[in-house]
């Protein structure tokens, strides 16, 4: 045991999260291993005892059961190429527009974000399917791939999500209260992407030309509308069977995810794509992610043991109130702080760090929990598209044409995640966007 303050302690510990990040060390482990030196200089080889305990705690919770289900359904989605048929039909429905084919990205982002709950399959997808189709059709490299990261990002915030029903584990609120409460922020930032992209390309339609006549001229109007039917209503199953059975109370979002990921496999097989290498590929690679996210979290779980018990978490709460900005001022020191730090560690991290510590301060000042806990995830979209870190930037990345640069991708992302905030604002002034849905659906 080494005597040292609080205050020494706190700068030392996210001194030592950024120096690991910094040499590339993986997230889990950086977590894993401060929170195992700084337990032993508090506590000597008893730490150990409070880091089982949370380790424990993590694998018991009843609720992470759904994560590596609500994987395993966007695996099998991303097989059965629910994604592709989608963007196929909605390309002949808004193409014609300027800025058509970006809407169609948004759109179907949503609605796929709806069936998924990750980023990184909604990134993924959305970047083989749509970036090439784009190029081709003269649309701007920038737009592009911020619309693709901006759009795939939605997948963490509309339900079903894996990061709400983390952030609902670690808050101690309702899954389903936080599955309602984000349908409606998560539609603003799809209106405010595509409202964007109208505005941008009717000012400048060399950055998204719509379809050519011939072009429109290649299917029916009768045959676009049957395409509509045959790829929306999948989906719109898929999304009901897995909210609706929360929202009915039929389900809880545990069995809810047992049921998409059921619900999903049946798509996989009606759309012909079936096979039982592809079938064990998915469960392989849901397992890769499960694995990862719960290593995730119970790092993140015994650094922010640590971090409380050695009164890190008093520190920053007095710090954060001693300011005295007042209840909004107070807000929005600590929504600054969550973006600063979604610029260099992963979103799950940053629930486990920072729910201890905002959590009783929110409620100190009188801030409904679930809206909240909404706004927190709203704010977190900001996490996937800002350098250096960025999640959405490699996903894209790594499955981008060669013409589009890094920083293309950075700079295409950049006004979305200024419309990011401009939602968490509006979530802000209207706080009913969160709180009315889950008012009438959740009891």
């Amino acid at each position: 045991m080494i005597d040292l303050s609080p205050e020494t302690i706190t700068i030392m510990m996210f001194g030592g999260l950024l120096i690991g990040l910094f040499m590339g060390h993986p997230l889990a482990f950086v977590l894993g291993g401060l929170s195992i030196i700084f337990g032993l200089i508090g506590w000597g080889p008893e730490s150990a005892y409070m880091l089982v305990n949370n380790v424990y705690g993590v694998m018991n919770g009843y609720i992470l059961v759904a994560i590596p289900l609500f994987i395993l359904m966007s695996q099998f989605l991303d097989i059965s190429g629910v994604a592709g048929e989608l963007f196929k039909t909605m390309r002949y429905v808004f193409g014609p527009l300027r800025g058509g084919l970006a809407v169609t990205v948004v759109i179907v982002s949503t609605l796929f974000g709806a069936c998924t709950g990750i980023i990184g399959a909604s990134v993924v997808t959305m970047g083989l399917i749509s970036m090439p189709v784009m190029l081709k059709y003269g649309y701007d490299k920038r737009l592009t791939s911020g619309v693709i990261c901006a759009g795939g990002a939605l997948g963490i915030l509309i339900p079903p999500s894996i990061m709400l029903i983390i952030m609902g584990e670690a808050s101690s609120t309702s899954v389903g209260k936080l599955f309602a409460g984000a349908i409606i922020p998560g539609l603003i930032l799809s209106s405010l992407y595509i409202g964007y992209i109208l505005i941008k390309c009717y000012l400048n339609p060399e950055y998204g030309p719509g379809l050519s006549q011939e072009e429109r001229d290649e299917v029916t109007t009768k045959e676009i509308l049957i395409m509509v039917v045959k790829t929306m209503l999948p989906a719109l199953a898929l999304i009901l069977g897995v909210l609706g059975s929360i929202f009915t109370g039929f389900a809880t979002p545990t069995e809810a995810a047992g049921v998409g990921a059921f619900l999903s496999f049946l798509l996989m097989v009606a759309y012909g794509k079936f096979t039982w290498e592809k079938f064990f590929q998915a469960l392989i690679e849901a397992t890769k992610i499960t694995s990862m996210v719960i290593f995730v979290l119970v790092g993140a779980a015994c650094f922010s043991a640590i971090f409380m018990a050695v009164g890190g978490g008093d520190i920053v709460s007095n710090f954060i109130i001693g300011i005295g900005l007042g209840k909004w001022g107070t807000y929005i020191v600590m929504m600054l702080i969550i973006f600063v730090m979604g610029l260099f560690i992963d979103w799950t991290a940053i629930v486990m760090i920072t729910f201890p510590i905002f959590l009783p301060i929110a409620d100190q000042l009188g801030f409904d929990r679930v809206w909240f806990v909404v706004s927190i995830a709203v704010m977190l979209q900001d996490s996937f598209l800002t350098p250096p870190f960025g999640y959405a930037l490699f996903y894209l990345k790594g499955v981008a044409p060669p013409e589009v640069k890094t920083k293309d991708i950075y700079w295409g992302t950049f006004p979305f995640w200024r419309l990011m905030e401009l939602g968490l604002i509006i979530v802000c002034v209207f706080p009913e966007t969160v709180l009315w849905l889950p008012s009438i659906l959740v009891k």
